[in-house]
């Protein structure tokens, strides 16, 4: 493995990687090296992506709470770099969705998108980072979304907390840069996971889906493999307040 691609020594958290986007992040890391630490609220779930990937040879942890309960973040992390070690990459990938007419959003579901996609990714990096400086070195990589540069009907909210996820991400470079800590974002596309299913198996929007991307299809969690490594890794030690998009195309075309 080039050493600027070798995580090896390293130990990297990532919020809500029990499945879908967040295991497949850390199936990448590991298999660079990297210590994982797999989170979540299912502790069954996170048992389970753990023994996934120390199948693979690689090592990996289950820490589970509730990243929105920011009351205990700080706890959790710090019982992390007690009995694990030192983060010295974070991956906030914690977000869900929820669709439905702007006119009919109720303000309380506006909220929950807020407070899991946004404030959990501010609460938990402003935890890690209170060790990370004290090192003078970390990797902060938020998921943010193609729909942090797009807006769609149906999901005004969810792309108001992907929009303030990346500008997060670049508040944070700029004010974290000069302490040794890179923060980037990592922009997926349209990606075949659990959680979208019922979009994939629509055929109206699936057909929609590969006329509007370039590539013509829908993205592969593995082909976000490259992209977090480069974040994590120090390949990466001069790029500061990027969002990379992994989508096809998407981004790029009208």
């Amino acid at each position: 493995m080039h050493a600027l691609f070798d995580l090896s020594g390293k130990r990297a958290l990532i919020t809500g990687s029990s499945q879908g986007i967040g295991l497949a992040l850390a199936h990448a890391l590991a298999s660079s090296g990297a210590h994982v630490i797999i989170n979540g609220r299912d502790a069954a779930k996170c048992e389970r992506a753990a023994a996934q990937i120390a199948a693979t040879g690689a090592v990996a942890s289950v820490r589970t709470f509730d990243v929105t309960d920011h009351a205990n973040t700080q706890a959790h992390i710090d019982a992390i770099e007690r009995d694990i070690g030192a983060i010295d990459i974070l991956v906030n990938n914690t977000g869900i969705q929820i669709r439905n007419a702007f006119v009919d959003f109720p303000l309380a579901d506006f909220q929950r998108l807020m407070d899991t996609n946004v404030t959990s990714a501010f609460a938990v990096s402003q935890a890690v980072v209170r060790h990370m400086a004290t090192r003078g070195r970390g990797k902060i990589v938020n998921v943010c979304s193609v729909n942090a540069e797009l807006g769609r009907a149906s999901i005004v909210p969810y792309t108001t907390t992907k929009g303030a996820l990346k500008m997060l991400t670049k508040g944070m470079s700029v004010e974290l840069a000069k302490l040794g800590i890179q923060v980037n974002g990592l922009g997926p596309g349209y990606f075949d996971t659990e959680l979208t299913q019922a979009l994939v198996q629509n055929a109206e929007f699936t057909g929609w889906l590969k006329q509007r991307t370039p590539a013509g299809r829908w993205g592969n969690v593995g082909e976000l493999k490259g992209a977090i490594i480069f974040l994590a890794a120090p390949a990466s030690d001069f790029v500061n307040g990027h969002i990379l998009y992994v989508d096809g195309g998407m981004t790029a075309g009208v």
